[in-house]
């Protein structure tokens, strides 16, 4: 994948340099890394962490907070790191036009966070382990680009554009907010308790639709280039449910799925490819 080198989004808040605090977590919505972290713990201890994961929703936890730094960068980081800072930039820049364009009036612009190892958004406190998530309450990404190493490293999952595709998913849940879909899906849950981890899937398959949809028209700041496609369909297939209750050591519970299995995430982002926003069912009542 390629992008436009050195643009600087304005709607990118870097507080890298930010010191965190130490996180208490009481059955809470988690996102890709978090799951990771679930992964190991069940593995090491033999007692299923997995059954934590909770439906969407804000995130319930607690933090006993650390002192705050200046914004920006920290002193300790890397080119590599900083390269996929300039990535996380110009990808999200291109979400957002290419989501104005499709959506007109009705889209307003997301802000993404960048930040190491703890933070305080409108949802709670999250750390880095809780991996990427977009809290409805602020309207904001957050992103440890941490998480790009577990996605490579752990995940199998290599590549910008297996990074991008993480992005795109988040700023899917983002056109999800904006369109009313996510407030209508928690009252849908709420209305009707049993069916409530079978709408949280729905809704995170759309997201995976929707990121879909964006690869099929991203040309501004970023552009694809052959094998990028793969990249973000092994991504998908590598954070779905089952491989992940897999490499945990357990049977496959289809009934306690929260993002779809491996199949059902490759085949929603080939539905956006294949379809753009259309064939992710934006004009429906619900994902």
């Amino acid at each position: 994948m390629r992008w436009t080198t050195g643009h600087r989004s304005e709607n990118v808040e870097d507080v890298r340099s930010r010191s965190g605090g130490r996180l208490v977590r009481r059955g809470v919505p988690i996102g890709l890394g978090g799951l990771l972290l679930l992964v190991a713990l069940s593995f090491l201890t033999g007692q299923d962490f997995l059954s934590l994961v909770g439906g969407p929703g804000a995130p319930d936890e607690v933090m006993v907070p650390g002192g705050a730094a200046p914004t920006g960068p920290p002193a300790a980081t890397t080119a590599e790191e900083e390269r996929a800072v300039d990535m996380v930039h110009a990808t999200l820049d291109d979400l957002q036009e290419s989501w104005a364009s499709e959506l007109g009036g009705r889209y307003e612009p997301a802000r993404l966070v960048l930040f190491r190892d703890a933070i305080e958004s409108a949802c709670g406190f999250a750390e880095s382990a809780t991996g990427p998530f977009y809290c409805p309450g602020d309207r904001k990404v957050y992103l440890d680009v941490g998480f790009f190493d577990e996605l490579r490293s752990r995940f199998g999952a290599p590549g910008d554009f297996a990074q991008a595709y993480v992005i795109a998913h988040e700023v899917g849940h983002h056109v999800q907010h904006v369109l009313g879909i996510e407030a209508r899906v928690r009252q849908l849950q709420q209305a009707r308790p049993s069916q409530a981890k079978t709408l949280s899937v729905q809704m995170e398959l759309q997201a995976d639709c929707l990121a879909g949809a964006w690869a099929r028209s991203a040309n501004r700041y970023v552009s694809l280039e052959a094998g990028d496609i793969e990249a973000g369909l092994q991504a998908a297939a590598a954070i779905g449910d089952d491989r992940i209750q897999r490499m945990a050591g357990r049977r496959v519970s289809p009934d306690s799925f929260t993002h779809g299995s491996s199949a059902q995430r490759v085949e929603a982002f080939r539905s956006g490819l294949a379809g753009r926003a259309a064939a992710c069912g934006l004009s429906a009542s619900a994902p």
